[in-house]
């Protein structure tokens, strides 16, 4: 339902009632300034100087969408705001850092046939041939910034490691994925197998 009292002591009051706060980002970016109307919760939220986009403001509760929040699954979710039907998908979580409860939940609108960005974990397949000869796998980045229709975005991007060799490493350049485009820089390390004391102390040995 829409959230208009966005307060400190409102937001307090929501979470001891078992609610959480909910932001819903739109798809649609609209022209600065913005001379249409606003439904309630609704609001701008500007970009640059010129554009900017709708965003929701909306509350649900906990148990309305613990199944969804426990899953490494993407899901899409159907929203009914006062009759205004739309689908959308979880864009990050806040948590308490000592309790680990939900704070606060980010959506992001959904609009068939228009991709969206979204972070996909990466799930590591195989073993590396550098492992093999003494080395250690090292993941640098567990998750990575997809492109793609939403239906396309898969649950985890599986990155094979099979013939990853002694101090070699894969960067985003040197992957692909059916129907997805990378966001993040092409140079940018994904895993690699580092060399170990015992690797190099092999490798000399057997290049006396």
């Amino acid at each position: 339902m829409p959230r208009t009292e966005l307060g400190k002591k409102a937001t307090k009051q929501l979470r001891a009632n078992g609610g959480i706060p909910v932001v819903l980002n739109g798809s649609k970016i609209v022209e600065l300034p913005y001379t249409g109307s606003l439904k309630e919760g609704e609001k701008i939220v500007a970009i640059d100087e010129k554009r900017g986009i709708m965003t929701a403001d909306l509350s649900v509760k906990a148990e309305d969408v613990r199944k969804l929040i426990y899953t490494p699954d993407i899901f899409e979710i159907e929203l009914d705001i006062n009759g205004d039907k739309k689908t959308a998908v979880i864009k990050d979580l806040q948590f308490q850092p000592v309790k680990d409860t939900l704070l606060h939940i980010d959506l992001m609108e959904v609009t068939p046939g228009k991709p969206i960005v979204m972070e996909v974990p990466v799930q590591i397949e195989g073993h590396a041939e550098g492992v093999k000869a003494g080395g250690k796998l090292t993941l640098s980045m567990r998750k990575l910034k997809v492109k793609a229709l939403c239906e396309q975005i898969p649950e985890r991007l599986v990155v094979n490691v099979d013939h990853l060799g002694l101090g070699k490493s894969l960067a985003i350049g040197d992957l692909h994925f059916e129907g997805l485009e990378l966001m993040n820089a092409k140079n940018a390390v994904v895993c690699a197998v580092q060399l170990t004391r015992a690797a190099r102390g092999a490798q000399a040995k057997a290049g006396a």
